[in-house]
């Protein structure tokens, strides 16, 4: 048999791990909700160069130099080897989107994966059972 002090700390364990859980359970909904609305997913940078070429007297060359460009690179590694592609300005800023996408990706699951091991702990953590009295020290 229980006692009131024993009932009342399984009953308030009770309200507060149910609470907790579904406060997890909540979040890890909200974050899968948000991975769904993301859209198309790309590795990689996209850089913007300017570069110099070797005709005499082009402009690039000149005193201050312009140089050319600006040209859009996307580099991305593939089997241990950097790859990349040249793009135009409007290709750039879609691959800038779904790099964003993808680094976003990466913290959603990142965020899940640390409710999981919380909800986890609630969930694995021992039930306290009562204690026996001590018994006094002669």
């Amino acid at each position: 048999m229980l006692t009131d002090t024993q009932a009342r700390t399984t009953n308030h364990e009770a309200r507060v791990m149910p609470t907790r859980l579904e406060r997890y359970e909540r979040a890890y909904r909200a974050l899968a909700a948000e991975l769904a609305e993301l859209g198309f997913i790309s590795q990689g940078s996209v850089v913007v160069r300017y570069t110099t070429c070797g005709k005499a007297g082009c402009r690039c060359q000149g005193d201050p130099p312009r140089r050319h460009g600006p040209y859009y690179q996307w580099s991305r590694a593939v089997a241990g080897k950097t790859v990349s592609r040249r793009l135009s300005e409007g290709e750039a800023k879609l691959y800038r989107g779904w790099i964003a996408n993808r680094r976003r990706l990466e913290e959603i699951v990142a965020e899940m994966e640390q409710i999981s091991a919380a909800a986890g702990e609630l969930l694995l953590r021992p039930v306290s059972s009562p204690k026996a009295p001590r018994a006094a020290k002669r």
